[in-house]
């Protein structure tokens, strides 16, 4: 019997994100014409138009985010749901929303420029291999790791950098969150990890980037541009 494959995706946009500078929270605020919420929301509906999507917001932005669909006509369909303290937190009310037989992906909402290659990648993996799936790009600088007495060299090629979205069997990962909060997770694979999941890496886009900083905000602006010139 061939199984149905239904796919999630929950969007964490719950934090303050202040880092990036300006007025509104980094979620809301506008590349290339709107906010990079949108774009994310999008990369996911392009992907698979049946997909359901959560997206975690603030309890006290749903005003904001209401009127900034209004403003840009922002139709494509989602649920949201309330953040929580953290983003763990707020992940565990996501999946509050997701069915057990879902395979669903976690996404950061300041990772606007993911694509549908790679949303395909991490989905198909976790699907074939009932596993967690994360994607990852290599390292490129020099790594040091500190010591008690100073620090020493690393092999870089050890190291792996860590994007989203990552993918599990959703039932697996309703579970693995219902463990205590630690602050030692620092991601959803951290947590699925420690329940006893397997993680398996998929090749990541240095284009998938995360925005953190002013400089990832003027980042972002020209890249599109360069998507807009082509």
């Amino acid at each position: 019997m061939i199984r149905e494959k239904k796919r999630s995706v929950i969007i964490v946009a719950g934090g303050k994100g202040r880092r990036v500078g300006g007025e509104l929270p980094k979620q809301f605020q506008s590349i290339g014409g709107e906010p990079m919420l949108m774009r994310a929301i999008r990369a996911f509906y392009e992907y698979d138009y049946g997909m359901r999507i959560v997206v975690v917001l603030p309890e006290e932005a749903r005003l904001l985010w209401s009127r900034l669909c209004e403003e840009h006509r922002f139709s494509l369909p989602h649920t949201i749901v309330a953040g929580g303290d953290t983003r763990f937190h707020s992940v565990r009310n996501g999946l509050e929303e997701i069915s057990a037989d879902e395979t669903v992906g976690v996404h950061d909402g300041a990772r606007p420029f993911v694509t549908s290659g790679l949303i395909g990648r991490c989905f198909e993996a976790a699907f074939e291999n009932q596993c967690g799936v994360i994607p990852v790009v290599d390292e490129v600088n020099s790594v040091r790791q500190l010591t008690e007495t100073g620090s020493r060299m690393v092999d870089r090629k050890q190291f792996k950098l860590v994007q989203t979205p990552q993918v599990f069997p959703a039932g697996e990962l309703k579970k693995a969150y219902k463990t205590a909060f630690d602050p030692s997770f620092t991601d959803d694979a951290s947590v699925a990890e420690k329940w006893g999941m397997r993680i398996q890496l998929v090749e990541g886009e240095e284009t998938n980037i995360k925005i953190t900083t002013p400089f990832d905000m003027a980042l972002a602006g020209y890249y599109c541009q360069l998507m807009a010139n082509r």
